[in-house]
């Protein structure tokens, strides 16, 4: 039971580190746009205190943290160019820094693109 634990807080480590990864990779100049609007989603996403899926719902709560944040970071990964995605890990493993906190900014704005979206459905019922 102690081993498996160890391997979920490796994993969750390496989840932490490759978001960091991927705001390097943003923030790069040689990463293509599509890979920015990508990597901008999920790191915002990821930092958000919003979820797609509230976490009082009952195992669906966490289904976003353990099942679609990983799938987002994998595919942003992949979009990355195979330069820069070693330039930024060789990166976030020298910076100290690499801790990144929750951005209310982009809850907000995640919180406005729902009522929106939840404005627009309606507008098509009624």
């Amino acid at each position: 039971m102690g081993r498996k634990i160890g391997e979920w807080k490796r994993w969750a480590r390496n989840l932490k580190k490759d978001l960091y990864v991927l705001y390097l990779a943003y923030k790069h100049p040689d990463t293509p746009w599509y890979a920015k609007a990508f990597t901008l989603t999920v790191v915002a996403y990821a930092l958000s205190p919003i979820d797609f899926i509230p976490d009082f719902i009952p195992i669906l709560g966490y289904l976003d943290d353990v099942i679609l944040l990983p799938l987002g970071i994998v595919a942003a990964i992949k979009m990355l160019p195979d330069e820069v995605l070693e330039e930024c890990r060789e990166t976030a493993e020298n910076r100290a820094d690499s801790r990144m906190r929750k951005n209310w900014i982009a809850g907000i704005g995640f919180v406005l693109i729902w009522c929106l979206l939840a404005l627009w459905l309606l507008s098509l019922w009624i």
